[in-house]
């Protein structure tokens, strides 16, 4: 059993959880909690630490029984751990890559395209809300918020595992890819004209989000094919960009559902 901090496997995990650039140069991320763990394809836990009190537990005990894991003091764990309330499970799990085509499913591409966001929440419940939605692939710069930072894998409920992604190191010229694919872009934009339940969703598409304060920057909401907006009364300019993404995505849901 692991009883003290300075345990160099509790190191790591700390190092693991605090910063980006260990996450990238290891390849991994840290889920926390059972329901993140027992989703993980078992293929991509690297490795698996349970408190004491978890570990004793009945109802764990079959599911627990097909890993190999490190029993850490309930004190260590709690020190260790990245929410306030530890639920005795944390792994340490493998970096998904994708390849730029497995974003694209033909006539049922349905993508979101994402510049700069900067809350962890955001991000991951709008990877959450994409699995709902039916989204194929999300598309992001390399100056949004790290997707592996853990308060973006707790809002992603399990959806990081599977929904496609492509971290993009020029969104410009990425964007000028997924349009050679014949995916009609509709940016959500003050500008926009449209409102955002006019177009026809239905064939290949993808809705792109810009940052929470300042929206898209002009040089991308310029590769748009349409811009769209999404009325508001009263006083309010805009919504939540999470909230924004999730009306638009579950606009093309309905309009496919109703075609089908």
């Amino acid at each position: 059993m692991i009883t003290s901090t300075s345990n160099q496997q509790m190191k790591n995990l700390v190092q693991l959880m605090k910063k980006s650039k260990e996450r990238k140069k290891q390849g991994v991320f840290v889920v926390e909690g059972p329901k993140m763990f027992f989703e993980a394809p078992k293929d991509w836990v690297q490795s698996v630490y349970v408190s004491e009190s978890f570990e004793k537990a009945p109802e764990h005990n079959e599911r627990l029984a097909s890993y190999r894991y490190e029993v850490v003091s309930d004190s260590v764990f709690r020190s260790i751990s990245d929410t306030q309330t530890p639920q005795g499970v944390l792994a340490v799990v493998k970096m998904p890559v994708y390849p730029f085509p497995a974003l694209f499913q033909g006539e049922k591409t349905q993508l979101l395209v994402l510049e700069s966001i900067q809350d962890p929440g955001n991000l991951g419940t709008m990877i959450r809300t994409g699995e709902g939605a039916g989204v194929t692939g999300i598309i992001m710069n390399h100056t949004t918020v790290d997707l592996f930072n853990p308060k973006t894998i707790r809002s992603t409920m399990g959806s990081i595992y599977r929904i496609p992604f492509y971290i993009a190191e020029d969104l410009t010229e990425t964007i000028h890819e997924v349009k050679k694919q014949n995916v009609a872009l509709y940016a959500a934009h003050l500008k926009g004209t449209k409102s955002y339940d006019e177009p026809d969703y239905t064939g290949a598409c993808g809705f792109m989000i810009g940052n929470e304060g300042n929206g898209l920057s002009d040089e991308i909401a310029d590769l748009a094919d349409t811009y769209i907006r999404i009325p508001m009364e009263g006083r309010v300019e805009s919504l939540n960009a999470a909230i924004s993404a999730t009306l638009l995505m579950y606009e093309c849901n309905r309009q496919r559902r109703r075609k089908a």
